[in-house]
């Protein structure tokens, strides 16, 4: 019993002290991660303008590596912690074996594409619209490149989070990511401007640290799992590829990794939908800024996303509906207090927000980014609220092994709706800024949508575990 003593309490401490436990760590380490994004595109922006234009294009093609790597670990986490709930450790290490083999295929996967495709995609998402198209373009290939075949640490760090994560460990996975956020925050200047003696490498720069901190991820999240992480600690006479188990990361990882991707096709639309305004590069940019700020608010939100999974599958795997239940109005609190702070964060001080990433010798695209950008800001986030209900509920899917619920639901918001939407607004009333209300109709509609099928898995999966407490 000494070794489920850290999970167990997934089971037993009272959920509103659970609930902060559990899920504080991970937003604060979020929150850090978002803050490394900020200044990163800082740091670009004040280097070359062009420079974060061509991070903003490469961005979604990188968030699609990414996906497959937090997909495939939240399918992960998902099946852990309901085997945890279910008592059977054993089976809970195995399928931390599975989870690294399938996060290794990522990183193969990925490695050659950045080897053979990074310019043929980046030549796909720069618009010979855009103001110094070639030198986007060969900035973008060459953080690309990096970025992705240099993404092994990546794919383990995230592996070794989610399995701190899975037993209740979100303080030893906060670390884990904030060693590697701080330390890609302090190499950014360094390599990007060229200080104490490392040669100016720009865009490049800003690509070898962020690969540099994702592997000092890597080797703390490996140490701290094998000495602290004694339920899931790794051991060679464990490592058994089961069909079953695979199965299990699968139903939930491949929605998931899916529902992800989406968001990066989302951004590559829209990137080539803004970019064929007259203010192309001003509104690439204000997209990718806003992406960037609008993580502050919802990382922590996402922070609560990996508690309900923990919390949730645990005791979903326990048979316990009451702590399910509650464990969803408590998470389901949390996030809409969050996201009223930052509703109000960005209709009250857009403009200051925009700020921040304009160019030290301002200019055109400057002035337009800044004009552009405080009213999408305030158009955008009439969606936050809406936004907290559809993470949540989610994250609830994930964790009881309904990935496909979660994955209907983004298509929905982010394909179905979101792109045909700004399509509609852009060619109907013709104006940047109309494209931003894209955003708001159609996270009001998957919130809809949500809701029914929430109300579809509680008759199905919720209401019968009352007769297991009895």
């Amino acid at each position: 019993m000494q070794k489920q003593e850290r999970s167990q309490m997934l089971g037993t401490m009272p959920m509103t002290r659970l609930v902060p436990t559990i899920s504080i760590p991970v937003m604060v380490s979020m929150l850090v991660q978002a803050l490394y994004n900020v200044v990163d595109s800082i740091f670009v922006s004040r280097y070359d303008p062009n420079g974060l234009t061509a991070v903003s294009l490469a961005y979604p093609i990188q968030m699609l590596m990414v996906a497959l790597a937090v997909g495939m670990g939240i399918g992960i986490s998902s099946l852990i912690s309901r085997k945890l709930g279910e008592q059977s450790p054993e089976q809970a290490r195995r399928a931390a074996w599975n989870g690294l083999a399938i996060e290794v295929m990522g990183f193969a996967l990925f490695c050659l594409v950045g080897l053979f495709l990074a310019g043929t995609l980046m030549r796909m998402t720069v618009s010979d619209n855009l103001s110094g198209a070639d030198e986007i373009l060969t900035m973008g290939t060459d953080y690309l490149r990096i970025v992705t075949t240099c993404s092994l640490g990546m794919f383990m760090a995230i592996f070794f989070e989610r399995l701190l994560q899975s037993t209740g460990n979100t303080v030893l996975s906060m670390i884990t990511q904030m060693a590697g956020a701080v330390t890609n925050m302090i190499l950014d200047p360094i390599m990007i401007f060229g200080y104490f003696g490392c040669p100016a490498m720009g865009v490049r720069g800003a690509a070898i640290a962020t690969v540099i901190g994702q592997f000092v991820s890597f080797l703390i999240g490996l140490v701290f799992n094998q000495v602290k992480n004694q339920e899931l600690r790794l051991s060679l006479s464990q490592l058994r590829i089961d069909p079953i188990l695979l199965r299990g990361i699968f139903s939930v990882g491949l929605p998931s990794t899916v529902m992800q991707a989406i968001a990066s096709v989302m951004n590559i639309g829209l990137n080539s939908l803004l970019s064929g305004f007259a203010e192309g590069n001003a509104a690439v940019n204000v997209l990718n800024v806003y992406f960037k700020l609008q993580s502050f608010v919802f990382m922590p939100v996402f922070g609560l996303g990996t508690g309900v999974i923990a919390i949730v599958g645990y005791n979903y795997g326990a048979r316990n509906q009451k702590r399910v239940y509650s464990a969803i109005r408590v998470c389901l609190a949390w996030a809409l207090a969050i996201m009223i702070l930052g509703t109000l964060l960005f209709m009250l001080f857009p403009s200051q927000l925009m700020s921040l990433f304009e160019a030290g010798d301002g200019g055109e695209v400057t002035n337009a980014m800044t004009r552009l950008g405080v009213v999408a800001l305030r158009t955008i986030s009439l969606s936050f609220v809406l936004a907290a209900i559809g993470i949540v509920l989610s994250n609830v899917y994930q964790a009881v092994g309904k990935g496909m619920y979660s994955l209907i639901m983004s298509l929905c918001r982010q394909l179905l709706v979101l792109l045909p939407v700004a399509w509609l607004l852009a060619h109907t009333i013709g104006t940047v800024d109309a494209v931003w209300w894209a955003f708001p109709i159609s996270e009001a509609i998957s919130c809809i949508i949500c809701l029914l099928l929430f109300r579809r898995l509680d008759r199905q999966m919720l209401r019968p575990l009352a007769s297991a407490e009895k």
